[in-house]
């Protein structure tokens, strides 16, 4: 199954070599808060709101994903310490671009992106409540500065491709991302033929950024966006879309306990917090590691009563796919969790590797970003 695919791929990748087209400038384009921004020239100064987002970028400057990036939140540097250590050995000087440290919620530093005479600013949708408030939309706009909002979070499985093939066009990099969401498409597709027969819906928890305040707190979970809307996309019953009045929050355990989710999950990543429990996800991470952090989660108060727990049904995932645009993997792994049966062959791994390998030229390197528990 797995060569079948990636051999179809392979011809539609042909297929885009061919008729793709260079951006031809000025253009007219939409992003994901509607509005309409004309690029007149190709953007070569650009200011990156979520730091994250230079992943995406590294599907389509391949060479170089920093060569436009002037000032940026360094937010990979703060979540996956590991990943910004590869990524600096190949570009050193990416660690002398800004970091403005405004917050992954929006807050910029308005004085340092103007100093730095910037032609775009890429933002995440869910940003815009606090570039608004704090006046930084009508500043930029004054300046005739665009800011445009991609999404990877609200709705992630349709926006984050969508958000790539958004900025291929504004970058002219219209091949390179046509490539990726064709892959990308390929890769949900096979998820969506084996999950739509399912009846009943399994229903899965997931715990996410479990262990990063301590062992202590439990359960803060996401409703129909970020992992809650990639567990909706493989056709599982997320628990927290029914609990949650809002996007996000926090659900008791014993709450958890009496829904009896048929799996649960938790995300984790090596984020640098002296409180920090989390099973440490992501590369320079041995399968000993996460086997322990599990091991250590399993002895918080109650959990043991967990009826997925109690099955080995428990799993993590590296935290930062719920707002990624590599989420495929991510919900790969969602899809081998919580169908074990139907994806006992997919390796979510291996396709990692494969985005890495064919549409960036990020250095690889070694580690753990999913895992089953270890069982008693």
């Amino acid at each position: 199954m797995y060569c079948a695919i990636k051999f179809s791929a392979s011809m539609v990748m042909l297929a885009i070599s061919a008729t793709a087209a260079a951006t031809t400038y000025p253009v007219t384009l939409t992003d994901f808060d509607g509005q309409k921004i004309t690029l007149r020239k190709e953007p070569t100064r650009i200011v990156v709101q979520d730091g994250r987002d230079i992943l995406a970028l590294a599907l389509l400057d391949r060479a170089n994903p920093f060569q436009r990036v002037v000032a940026w939140n360094n937010l990979l540097k703060k979540s996956d310490g590991e990943t910004w250590k590869l990524m600096t050995s190949k570009w050193p000087q990416a660690a002398r671009i800004i970091d403005m440290g405004f917050s992954d919620k929006g807050e910029v530093n308005l004085e340092s992106v103007i100093a730095q005479q910037p032609d775009l600013m890429i933002a995440q949708l869910r940003s815009k409540p606090s570039l608004t408030q704090t006046g930084v939309l009508a500043k930029l706009a004054q300046l005739n500065i665009p800011v445009m909002f991609i999404d990877t979070f609200k709705d992630p499985v349709k926006d984050a491709p969508a958000s790539v093939t958004l900025l291929g066009t504004a970058l002219n990099r219209e091949q390179e991302a046509q490539q990726y969401t064709a892959f990308y498409q390929q890769h949900y597709q096979a998820i969506q033929d084996k999950v739509r027969s399912v009846s009943p819906k399994p229903r899965v928890f997931i715990e996410a950024k479990a262990g990063l305040a301590g062992l202590e707190s439990c359960c803060f979970t996401h409703g129909h966006v970020g992992w809650g809307a990639m567990v909706e996309a493989v056709g599982a019953t997320n628990i927290g879309s029914g609990l949650l009045p809002g996007a996000t929050g926090d659900v008791s355990l014993e709450k958890v306990i009496a829904m009896k989710p048929d799996a649960y999950i938790v995300s984790g990543s090596q984020w640098a917090s002296k409180n920090n429990a989390a099973v440490p996800f992501g590369y320079g991470v041995t399968p000993q590691q996460v086997n322990v952090a599990f091991n250590n989660m399993k002895q918080r108060p109650g959990f043991a009563e967990l009826q997925p727990v109690k099955a080995g049904r428990f799993y993590g995932v590296y935290h930062n796919f719920y707002n990624h645009p590599w989420n495929i993997v991510g919900i790969e792994y969602l899809a081998k969790f919580i169908y074990p049966q139907q994806f006992a062959q997919l390796d979510p791994a291996e396709s990692w590797h494969e985005i890495v390998t064919r549409f960036t030229t990020i250095p690889e390197g070694k580690g753990v970003l999913g895992s089953q528990a270890p069982r008693a």
